[in-house]
Formats: C-alpha cells, structure tokens, sequence
C-alpha cells in the first residue's frame, strides 16, 4: 500500500466570529514569503472586501518565533542567476498586495509578534491595526544582503521623526515595541501573554473594544532618545558624508553605527539614501511602490545581490565581497541606473480615487440620505 503524503498549507486562511484569519504557516522558516503565499493572501483580502458577514480581518503567524522574517530571499538568490524573471514577477505581486493592505476597507489587524523583517513588515506595517508585543523585532535587513528596503518600506522609514529612519536603513537596525510606536511602524502594544485573549475578543466585539481591553502603554523608544545625534549626523547628503559625521561626533553608538553601514553593500546604501529622500517628497505609497519595484528589478542585476545573499544566508561566511568595494567608490551614475524606468515592465500603481465628499453629492442623489453627513454609502 502506497503512502498519503500530506502537505501543510503555507498559508490558513479560515472566517470565524465576523473575523477573516490568516496565519503564515512556515514556522520553520519564520514564516518566509514566497510568490504562492502572496497569491493566497491576496485573494483572501479580495474576497472578504464585500462580504458584510466580516467585520475585520486578523494577521498572524505561525510558531513562537515571529510573524515573518521577509521574503524567501533563497529563492530570489536563485532566480537572480537564472535572470530574474521569477522574483520580478514575485516583487510585482508583492506589491500590489501591500497596497491593497493600505487600502482596505474593513479593519486590518497585523500581529507583529517576534521577528518581523523586509516583506513581514510590507504584510503588516501598511494595515490599519498594527500590534506590537515586548517580543517584537522589526526590521528592513536589505543592505546587509546587497538589497535596498521595498514593500513600501522607504514611505514608512521616510516618514519617521527627523532621521530615524535613515539611520535604520543603513544600519538595518532593530526597532522594539517602542521604536515601532514611535516610528510609525506600529499603533498598539499588548503583552504577548495577553494576545490569545486578545483574539478571542475580536471574534465578540468591535476591534476598538478589544483594544481598549488589552492596549497597554507601550516601553520607551530608546531610538527616540538618540534623534539628536542621528539627525545631525543622517541629514548630510551623501553616504561617505553621513559616515564621516558619524566617526566625528564623539557619541559610542554614532561610532558604531559608521562601522555598521561601512559593513553593508556600498552600493545599496547609497542607492537606499536616494530612495529614502525621493519617497519623502513622493505623494503617495502607490508613487514610492512604483519606484521600490524599478530599484528592486535593478538588483537582481546588481552583483551585490547575489553575494550578499550568498556570503550572508548560502554559504554562511559572512564575508561578502562588495562591487564597488566602498561607499567612495560608488559614482551618481551607478545609482542613476538603479530608477530607470522599465518601459511596458512598470508596476504601473495608483492611488486610489477619494470616495466623494457630500459637498460633491448632486443634492438629487442625496435628498433621501437624512443620515449625520448626508452621504451614502
């Protein structure tokens, strides 16, 4: 008798108690996204949009480690000595569902519990109800391995108090419970103890009497009481300039920070500046997706990719051989290349058109709407 071989599903997706729940389900791998997981939370959220019998939908992840460690950055590493075509199209539909997360239109709760890293933060981080516990670990890790943070992530790092997020960009550093709050990564913090309870209210009230019963005060960020140093030094120009700040100022963990973005691809870190500085003058996350997506495509013809994955996650050394080798050596027009555009390859996102205000409803489409605001919905 032949035996039933049973594959676990990557992702659950279930409805229970006016709840639509996802659970990334590869514990092993802290819950690694790849391109079918993406797929299957992207038709989940389309499909639970109209239905009134939903009032929210509930993010988590498999495993006590933590909600997702990023993308399946073996797989990228593959693809991208193959040509690419794979993690392009990947990146393409990742994307696009971090948009829709920004989007959507029913509550969207992300737990971020434990480790929460690159394409975890792009699944939770642009939803409306984002929760940290004291075992929260979020990060954008891109130029340790060659990369450049994406998933909407230079919108989030852009839009940090003064240079905090700069300074997490190149040093890929990582923000507690705290430094989330306070860096507008996350809005709620709960003891992890108290998170399964936390979810079994969900399925018997409103979101906002949940949280009222479970929110507690969050730690301290201690990013935040840095601001001063990182501000004075991350506001220069240009990487070598940041750095030579840095080594100057006399503050131990300025210092240390110079060591950590001088250990980082060059290359990446001068083109995560320029992204971080368009994305904060971009207008919208759709705007920033589109230009992450034209960076993104560029790397996988970047050999900073492929060795950093290689030094840092393959073969393990941690030895990574840089090209260029260092920050001075990387010119305006290696960057340049980097945001050229893709032609008919473009993301190609919008933002979504503004549902109408009641000034803007004919006074004909409204008459029978005596509701507070007299617009229909």
């Amino acid at each position: 008798m032949s035996e039933t071989t049973t594959t676990t599903p990557e992702v659950l997706i279930d409805t229970s108690g006016g709840v639509g729940r996802i659970v990334l389900n590869r514990p092993k791998a802290i819950n690694a996204l790849n391109h079918s997981m993406v797929r299957q939370i992207a038709a989940a959220l389309a499909a639970w949009s109209d239905d009134d019998r939903l009032r929210a939908v509930l993010l988590t992840g498999a495993g006590e480690r933590g909600l997702c460690a990023g993308g399946d950055i073996v797989s990228i590493y593959h693809d991208a000595q193959e040509g690419g075509t794979g993690s392009r199209e990947f990146w393409r539909e990742e994307y696009i569902l971090n948009a829709a997360i920004a989007n959507y239109r029913k509550p969207y709760v992300a737990i971020m519990d434990g480790i929460v890293m690159g394409g975890g933060v792009g699944v939770s981080a642009h939803g409306s109800v984002r929760i940290v516990t004291e075992r929260s670990m979020i990060g954008m890790p891109e130029t340790g391995i060659g990369f450049v943070p994406d998933v909407g992530g230079t919108y989030l790092l852009a839009r940090t108090p003064g240079e905090l997020g700069t300074h997490i960009a190149l040093t890929t550093a990582r923000l507690s419970a705290g430094d989330a709050i306070a860096c507008g990564f996350a809005d709620h913090y709960i003891p992890s103890e108290k998170i399964d309870s936390f979810i079994e209210a969900l399925a018997q009230t409103s979101v906002d009497e949940a949280l009222a019963r479970f929110t507690e005060p969050a730690p301290p960020s201690e990013l935040l009481g840095q601001q001063g140093w990182i501000d004075a030094a991350y506001s220069a120009g240009s990487v070598p300039e940041i750095v030579a700040r840095l080594r100057g100022s006399g503050v131990p963990e300025a210092q240390k920070a110079a060591e950590q973005i001088l250990s980082k691809s060059p290359t990446a870190c001068a083109v995560t500046l320029r992204s971080l500085r368009r994305a904060r003058a971009a207008g919208s996350l759709e705007e920033v997706l589109n230009e992450e997506f034209r960076v993104s495509v560029a790397c996988l013809s970047s050999p900073d990719l492929v060795e950093g994955i290689r030094a840092q996650v393959v073969d393990k050394d941690r030895n990574p051989q840089w090209s260029p080798a260092t920050i001075d050596e990387v010119t305006d027009e290696d960057v340049d290349a980097f945001f050229a555009p893709l032609g008919n390859l473009e993301l190609g996102l919008t933002p979504p058109t503004p549902a109408p205000t009641a000034a803007a409803v004919p006074a004909a489409a409204s008459t029978s709407d005596t509701r507070p605001g007299g617009t229909a919905s």
